[in-house]
């Protein structure tokens, strides 16, 4: 476990940078599809969906800005889930199966995992709500890409 002063300042340093949040794409990525519940969400999933992500969630978590730059940023991420209707019983099983990815791939840091699944529960409600509506809705100017720190959101 890691001790508070030997803590990066960014959850991006924390986790393990690019290489961990590729890991931790891949294991939840691989249950996700494999899950009868949860495979459905995912029926036009493709392998670069799972680096999407991991460029995403570095973003998210202080790391480089390259889902801003180069994917379209926090509008497109939210119009990717227009029109899924996720339920909330979708939402808890796709937290059930993250928490999982996050024990088996992140440092061995209380702290920092909590945080982790803190950001993924706060967003994945967003995302069922966006989800509820369909594809084409303007969402209006969505802001920049939320940033997520030892505090929560920032």
């Amino acid at each position: 476990m890691t001790s508070p002063s030997e803590r990066s300042e960014t959850l991006y340093g924390a986790v393990g940078g690019a290489d961990a949040l590729s890991r931790l794409s891949n294991t939840f990525y691989e249950a996700v599809l494999a899950d009868p519940l949860l495979a459905p969400v995912f029926a036009d999933f493709t392998p670069t969906h799972i680096e999407h992500v991991a460029v995403w969630l570095a973003e998210i978590f202080d790391g480089p800005d390259r889902f801003t730059a180069e994917l379209g940023g926090h509008q497109a991420l939210l119009r990717a889930h227009l029109g899924l209707s996720i339920t909330e019983e979708q939402r808890l099983r796709w937290m059930e199966l993250m928490t999982a990815a996050v024990e088996k791939e992140l440092p061995d840091d209380e702290l920092l995992r909590r945080r982790v699944i803190e950001y993924f529960d706060w967003g994945t409600k967003i995302a069922r709500e966006v989800s509820a509506d369909p594809q084409g809705t303007d969402l209006g100017d969505a802001g920049p890409t939320p940033r997520w720190g030892w505090n929560g959101l920032r």
